[in-house]
């Protein structure tokens, strides 16, 4: 395996990683429980959805490692950072039962991936493209976090 295809399934790994370590702070009883906005997708959509943002992450990771820029750096550290508060996310809003504090960090998360976006695309336009729909998701989430917090 060369180099880049290493990188490719470092990347991918790293993402699907902090993928299943965030799925120890699973829904169970507590969130079917709770009010949510008439705009909450069945359960089953978040694993699939999930599965599919977490690839094209590390595929735009992978892409921004491939340059020989001194700015990557700064990217992948950016890229990092919000990859640390996807996994918080989940324990603050699931581990934690802290609809409150998960809302603070989702909206941090956010900038952070709007951030990271950013100068992906500077770096790498597809880099950035594929990014562009974890942040509209990331998005959402932030709305039925919101609701989450609000009808509850």
């Amino acid at each position: 395996m060369n180099v880049s295809w290493f990188k490719l399934v470092f990347w991918v790994g790293l993402c699907l990683l902090a993928g299943f370590i965030g799925s120890f702070f699973g829904p169970g009883e507590w969130y079917l429980s709770l009010r949510k906005s008439s705009l909450t997708p069945p359960n089953i959509v978040f694993p699939i959805v999930w599965n599919i943002l977490f690839v094209l992450m590390g595929i735009a990771a992978w892409r921004i490692s491939e340059k020989q820029q001194k700015i990557i750096s700064f990217a992948l550290t950016l890229f990092l950072i919000q990859l640390i508060f996807n996994i918080l996310w989940s324990y603050l809003f699931f581990g934690m039962r802290r609809p409150d504090l998960a809302l603070v960090e989702i909206l941090v998360l956010w900038i952070f991936i709007l951030s990271a976006t950013i100068v992906f695309y500077k770096i790498d336009k597809m880099a950035g493209t594929l990014l562009m729909p974890y942040l509209v998701w990331v998005g959402f989430a932030c709305y039925l976090n919101y609701s989450i917090y609000s009808l509850n």
